[in-house]
Formats: structure tokens, sequence, C-alpha cells
């Protein structure tokens, strides 16, 4: 069994940046691929991106590519997003995930390929 827990969220401008993490506990992290997904109030959750359990391989929504960047360290059990420029329509609850994956290079975008989601946390874009 997995624990995720995010942080990082919080209240920024259009334009400024955030950077969340989450840290994993109770399994072995380098078996599992990541993704962050959101959900903004009224809409369906979405993805945002997706990194490999190698770390080398990502893969982001097109409304987020050039402005947000995954990451993660498996010494440090954590995957990170970075958000710059950011903007209104980014405001929403992001999630972690884990999926156990098998495959060491893969990705994963849909929320049906994660086995274990954290809490979340708020992030909110002010114009």
């Amino acid at each position: 069994q997995v624990q995720l827990v995010e942080s990082g969220g919080g209240l920024v401008q259009t334009g400024g940046s955030l950077r969340l993490s989450c840290a994993a506990s109770g399994g072995r992290f380098n078996t599992y691929a990541m993704g962050w997904f959101r959900q903004a109030p009224g809409k369906e959750s979405e993805i945002v991106a997706a990194v490999s359990r190698s770390g080398d391989i990502t893969n982001y929504a097109d409304s987020v590519k050039g402005r947000f960047t995954i990451s993660r360290d498996n010494a440090k059990n954590t995957v990170y997003l970075q958000m710059n420029n950011l903007k209104p329509e980014d405001t929403a609850i992001y999630y972690c995930a884990a999926s156990g994956a098998t495959s060491y290079r893969a990705t994963y975008i849909r929320s049906f390929e994660y086995d274990y989601w954290g809490q979340g946390t708020q992030v909110t874009v002010s114009s």
C-alpha cells in the first residue's frame, strides 16, 4: 500500500510560479510511474503531467506544455510539479497518483491506470 501526500499548493497571481511536491511512502517508489492530475470546480479530472519509472520519459497536457515540468527523485521518494507562468484556468485541486506499472519507460495518462492517489492540494491563480 502506497501513501501519497501532496504539498506546495496555494494562492498565486497570474504569471507566478508554484512547485508541488508529492512524497510517497509504504512502497518501492521506483516501481511506480507517477502522474499529476487536476480537477477544477464543475469539471472532470484531467491529466496534467506524467513521468515514467525511469524518470526520463515525460508527458504533458497540451494546456501546460512549456509551462509545467514534472520530475522525480527516486532517492527521496518524491515527485515534483514545477508550475510557471500560471494562469487563472490552472486553478484546481491537484492530485498526485502512482501507477504500479511494469514498463520502466512508459507514462500513463488515464486515471484508471493509476492505483494510488493523494488527498490533493489546492492551487488558486488570481487574475
